[in-house]
Parts: structure tokens; C-alpha cells; sequence
């Protein structure tokens, strides 16, 4: 520690310290004590999927999407279609709740888009990609934080449609596997609107893409029809879409039936679209 001769008031000599260190000695100060250890790759992606429902607690309005709408979905195909095409309500919603929820839940995906746009245009992400954690943490955070949203929604239509007529054979557990395979697939199916979230310029126009891609993808399958009454041309579409494969799974899972080959492609599809549009979303989000 360095010290200087100084002279006291009494004219006596004394020696002072200087408290300030050498920047040397700081840095052999930092190198010497523990350092926290760096954030697991599961640790990060729970952090930022907390930071996305703290952003519902300070703006409860978010949640219209899987709460009122829902509701809104249910009541109004089931009312408008269940008299013509089953006789009656109540005969209509055992076909149609099920793919009623996989399109309410796949359409409520494409905010995923918008949310990373968002914080994209007021450079949260900047700060981000300083920080030392898995990189594909932030965007894994939004898809983790909005599948609570799609469990909120599955249980509010759940609950409407029971109360209007809804019985699943399977009980719980068979809801609770359609369930699993719907969230699979809507946290996959998610990845598609990051992929655009980060490559469009501004909300408007990621949402208006993914209606696009959204509205022909779940009219054109088996939701609210038997594939069978349709043109040969069709049906070829609507039996391989992906969100009819989903639709069957769910629906015969809480029937109490087991569709393996529904569940193999239902889950076969969420790979695929990890695999391409995460590769491609975490690229872009590398170079953006």
C-alpha cells in the first residue's frame, strides 16, 4: 500500500494511507474471488419466459386472446353450424370442440411473432445478445411463457363447451393427453411466427403474414367437417394438413380412443417444424 509523509497541525510528521488501490491490485481483488457459475441453458429459458408473464401481470388486456375469444369460437360455430350439420348443439360439440380448440390455440400462436417484433423495435434484443447465456434462451423464454397462455385457453373452452353439452369419453386422462399433444405442437408450430418476427419489419406486418398462412391452414381440414363429404382435390389437402392429423389426435384422445398413427404425425410435424424453422429463427436472430 503506498503512504506519503504528511504534516500535522502540531508540526509533528505522520504517515497517511491512500485507500484507493492499484488497478492492478482490483484485478488480482476479481480474479480471486468466485464467480456465480453461468446460467444453465433450462435456468435461462425459465428466466425469460418468467420475464414474458410478468409483461401479462402489468398488461392483464393480453389475455383477451385466450379468454374471450375462445369463448367467442366456441359459442359461435357450435350455435351457427351445430342445428345444420348434427340436428342439434349438443350432437355438434362432441365433433367440434376438439378441433375448435386445436384452431383456437394454433391461431393464438402468431402473437409469439409479434411480441419478439416488438421488443426487436425497441432494441431489447441488443441487450440480449451480450449477455452470457444460451442463445437461443430469449426466443425458447417467449415460446415457454405463451404456452401458459394456450393452457389458459384450452381450459376455457374446455369448461364452455361442457357447459353447453361437451362430455370426453376418455375422462381426464384422455384430455390431458390431447392436451400434451396440442401444446407439442402449438409450441412448435410457434416457431414459424419468431421466424417472421425477426425477419418482417413491423407488428402489423407479421400479423398480417401469419393470418395468411393461418386462416387457409384451419379452414381447410377437419375441424368443423367429416373430410369425407368433400371434392377427391380436397381432401387430399385436408388429410394431410397438420392441423388435421392435430385435430384427430385430440379428438379421439378424448374420445378414450388411442390414434397412433394421428399422435406419430401430430408429433412428427412438431419435429419438422423445430427443426427448420428453429434452425432458421436462431439464425436469423444471430445475424439481426
Amino acid at each position: 500500500m503506498t503512504t506519503v509523509a504528511t504534516k500535522s497541525t502540531d508540526g509533528d510528521s505522520g504517515d497517511l494511507d491512500l485507500a484507493a488501490p492499484r488497478a492492478e491490485d482490483l484485478a488480482a481483488l476479481l480474479v480471486s474471488k468466485d464467480r456465480p457459475p453461468r446460467p444453465t441453458a433450462l435456468s435461462a429459458s425459465l428466466t425469460f419466459g418468467w420475464r414474458a408473464m410478468l409483461k401479462i401481470k402489468h398488461v392483464p388486456e393480453q389475455l383477451f386472446d385466450v379468454t374471450a375469444f375462445p369463448i367467442m369460437m366456441v359459442l359461435m360455430y357450435a350455435y351457427l353450424f351445430g342445428g345444420a350439420l348434427a340436428g342439434s348443439v349438443s350432437a355438434y360439440i362432441q365433433f367440434l370442440l376438439p378441433g375448435i380448440l386445436v384452431m383456437s390455440v394454433v391461431m393464438i400462436t402468431m402473437y409469439t411473432g409479434v411480441a419478439v417484433n416488438t421488443d426487436i423495435g425497441k432494441g431489447v434484443f441488443d441487450r440480449f445478445r451480450t449477455l452470457p447465456i444460451w442463445r437461443p434462451a430469449p426466443m425458447v423464454g417467449y415460446l415457454l411463457g405463451d404456452v401458459v397462455r394456450y393452457v389458459i385457453a384450452s381450459l376455457v373452452m374446455l369448461a364452455v363447451g361442457m357447459i353447453i353439452g361437451y362430455r370426453p369419453h376418455g375422462g381426464v386422462a384422455g384430455v390431458a393427453a390431447g392436451l400434451l399433444v396440442l401444446l407439442a405442437f402449438a409450441f412448435s408450430f410457434s416457431w414459424i411466427w419468431t421466424m417472421f418476427g425477426l425477419m418482417l419489419r413491423s407488428e402489423k406486418s407479421v400479423m398480417g403474414v401469419s393470418m395468411m398462412v393461418i386462416f387457409p391452414l384451419t379452414f381447410l381440414s377437419n375441424v368443423f367437417v367429416d373430410p369425407k363429404t368433400m371434392p377427391g382435390w380436397l381432401q387430399a389437402f385436408v388429410n394431410n394438413s397438420p392441423v388435421s392429423h392435430v385435430a384427430t389426435a385430440v379428438r379421439e384422445l378424448m374420445e378414450g380412443d388411442w390414434p397412433t398413427e394421428a399422435i406419430a404425425w401430430s408429433l412428427g410435424w412438431a419435429v419438422a417444424l423445430v427443426v427448420v424453422f428453429g434452425s432458421i429463427t436462431m439464425r436469423l436472430y444471430n445475424r439481426k
